[in-house]
């Protein structure tokens, strides 16, 4: 048995979870609303404050999808409640982050600058010029939206310029040697 599986995902107060035909499961929250269609493999229990993942029998797809579906519920309420945030670092001289409206535009040293909108959930915020926060209420989307930002400018090992995540270390390279 699925030992992440098995576990009961707790339904804090204000979270209202909905299990539709197909495994369609809708979570409500404070932060918003999350919709995912689940595998149809799951039985899915809403019972009481908790939810119950089941598999029909112990083929291994349905194995594999055990821990998936109980994670992805987990996810989803988390994002509701708490909401989860990426924070990217960026590095170099003339590197810059600036939020104005819902555009976030980036000057990474290319000939143009970089701009991103809000939308899909999502949402930016530059407290620095050279620090930049992704936030919203799906996990995968926080993380692709960061991912896509990081990729325009990623860090180089030898002076460590461009955009990282917060707590991504960089490898660095010693550079050219002395004759």
């Amino acid at each position: 048995m699925s030992r992440i599986g098995k576990k009961p995902v707790a339904i804090p107060a204000g979270v209202d979870v909905k299990v539709e035909a197909g495994n369609l499961v809708t979570v409500k929250g404070p932060k918003g609303t999350a919709t995912q269609k689940l595998h149809e493999n799951m039985i899915i229990k809403v019972e009481g404050s908790a939810i119950t993942v089941e598999r029909p029998n112990d083929e291994s797809l349905n194995k594999s999808l055990h821990g998936l579906t109980r994670t992805l519920l987990n996810n989803m309420i988390i994002g509701v409640t708490e909401g989860y945030s990426k924070q990217l670092e960026i590095v170099g001289v003339g590197y810059r982050a600036q939020k104005s409206g819902k555009t976030l535009t980036l000057n990474l040293g290319h000939s143009h600058p970089v701009t991103f909108e809000d939308g899909n959930g999502v949402t930016f915020e530059s407290p620095q010029p050279n620090i930049v926060i992704v936030k919203g209420i799906d996990k995968q989307t926080v993380g692709q939206i960061a991912s896509q930002i990081r990729e325009k400018r990623p860090p180089e090992p030898y002076l460590g310029k461009g955009v990282k995540y917060a707590d991504e270390r960089i490898r660095r390279k010693a550079g050219k040697a002395g004759k």
